[in-house]
């Protein structure tokens, strides 16, 4: 794959909602969690540069606390989109190197990848100019509804007591409809694509609703191939998913420092 030159772009702008706290700085095996989604593609031959699209209202603060590291792998900061991933996937793709023939978008927050996966896709993209990789569906899917419905009595002494957190939990959604499984997958990152098709795609004039990259190039009518992905590469979003990649990648959680009581 010589003649392929592959700039990696890390969409890294979120505000870790879901989380509670900073999910790129948490440790996993000594360094933090970007800097482990970067490394897999350091080891590549066909990765010619990296870009890091961090939040632009932070990026000074981003810069002090990863900048050295990400450095060291030639790896550049810039400053990624203010509401929607699209901005900062877009931000980025406007300094990816003339000389790349590819862009490969992965989640800063997916640390699991491994090298096997990597190639399988970079050996995808030769033959086609969209690449995604996926896992089948395994699990009943259904499609609820909009409305929430009473699922518990709820009286004035449970409200009393609970708040609005108590009626929250004495409500859900209901079963709209059950959807088949066959042929669904989950989409993982990175997903690679040909420079001058995802340059076509974003420059759709309408980018809202977009969640997944691979979503622009399908509006444009072109086929984007899916491969093999992997249960380990794993997307942290909660404090519970960084428990578990920490177990899939045999990393065990930081110590922490005993506490000097004085008497």
């Amino acid at each position: 794959m010589d003649h392929m030159r592959v700039c990696v772009i890390l969409p890294a702008a979120g505000k870790s909602t879901r989380f509670g706290s900073d999910k790129l700085g948490q440790d996993l095996g000594g360094r933090p969690l970007l800097l482990r989604t970067v490394e897999p593609f350091t080891r590549r031959d066909e990765v010619r540069s990296i870009i890091v699209a961090a939040p632009p209202d932070t990026i000074d603060d981003f810069r002090n606390r990863f900048g050295a590291q990400l450095g060291f792998h030639g790896v550049r900061i810039i400053s990624g989109g203010v509401a929607e991933r699209w901005e900062t996937v877009r931000n980025a793709l406007a300094e990816v190197p003339d000389d790349c023939t590819h862009v490969a978008i992965h989640d800063a927050a997916r640390p699991g990848a491994s090298d096997e996966l990597l190639q399988r896709v970079f050996e995808a993209a030769l033959v086609s100019d969209a690449v995604v990789p996926g896992i089948p569906v395994a699990d009943t899917l259904k499609r609820v509804t909009t409305e929430r419905f009473s699922s518990a009595p709820f009286d004035d002494a449970a409200e009393a007591i609970l708040g609005e957190a108590g009626r929250d939990r004495a409500t859900a959604p209901a079963v709209e409809a059950t959807i088949a499984r066959e042929r669904l997958f989950a989409v993982q990152t990175p997903q690679v694509f040909a420079v001058a098709l995802l340059r076509r795609a974003y420059a759709a004039p309408d980018l809202s609703g977009v969640t997944d990259d691979s979503m622009l190039v399908e509006r444009l009518g072109e086929r984007v191939l899916v491969v093999e992905g992997e249960t380990r590469n794993l997307k942290i979003t909660t404090p519970e998913d960084l428990d578990l990649i920490r177990q899939v990648l045999g990393f065990r959680p930081p110590t922490e420092r005993p506490v000097h009581k004085r008497f």
